[in-house]
């Protein structure tokens, strides 16, 4: 049986939830379809840190997983912005994208995305507080929950990317094998303050902070600061 590879790409500071909710969606459904393998991938074996206090290590490296057939980029805050000039990490996922069936992305993983290249002319969505700057990618900013535009698929932020990767089963195997993987994770979100209002969203209390990020993030690279500054 031919096994095809679902990699999950890892880099410094990324947003752990970005990671740990697609992966044990997917990891769930490998479990029931041998024919899938799970990798998590990154430059070297070390172990990296995630931007809370708990660190985590690659099962592969990039030159061990050279051609996935789906990979995911989580995203996060200052580090992620800095893993835009990671030429390593954007190469790869420009390998990548040659062959991948679906390139997708959780948050501000889209950027990396959008630097790759792979955002140009499509629809995309990231989270809310950095949605405007997709535009610094070629990209059409959506306000959905994912934006699926065929090869590439963007998810909006954090918690969103557990929605996508039942999306993603649901296109690998259907509705079934996405049905299964929900009532295994049990996944029924009731949220104790219930659904978002979005027209109550802190847009003025986040730019402050949102600016902040993208300054030091881009510190060392101030033509990509600014052009997304530019968006704001």
């Amino acid at each position: 049986m031919t096994q095809k590879t679902f990699a999950f790409v890892v880099y410094p500071g990324l947003t752990l939830l970005d990671l740990a909710g697609p992966l044990q969606v997917i990891t769930g459904h490998a479990a029931a379809d041998p024919s899938v393998r799970v990798a998590v991938v990154g430059e070297t074996l070390e172990t990296t840190e995630t931007d809370t206090p708990l660190r985590i290590a690659p099962s592969h490296t990039f030159d061990q997983v050279p051609d996935p057939s789906w990979v995911l980029v989580p995203g996060g805050g200052a580090p992620t912005l800095r893993a835009l000039g990671d030429e390593k990490l954007i190469g790869y996922l420009r390998r990548a994208a040659t062959t991948a069936e679906l390139m997708t992305s959780v948050c501000t993983g889209s950027l990396l995305l959008g630097q790759a290249g792979l955002l140009e002319g499509r629809e995309a969505t990231t989270h809310w507080t950095f949605l405007e700057t997709l535009r610094a990618f070629g990209a059409t900013p959506v306000r959905q929950r994912w934006a699926d535009t065929g090869s590439v698929i963007t998810a909006a932020g954090v918690s969103a990317g557990i929605d996508l990767a039942l999306h993603l089963v649901e296109r690998m195997r259907g509705e079934d094998a996405a049905r299964l993987v929900q009532f295994g994770i049990e996944y029924d979100p009731r949220p104790p303050l219930g659904p978002l209002d979005w027209s109550l969203a802190p847009r003025e209390r986040m730019r402050p902070f949102v600016d902040h990020t993208v300054r030091e993030g881009l510190a060392g690279r101030p033509e990509l600061r600014d052009k997304l500054l530019a968006q704001r």
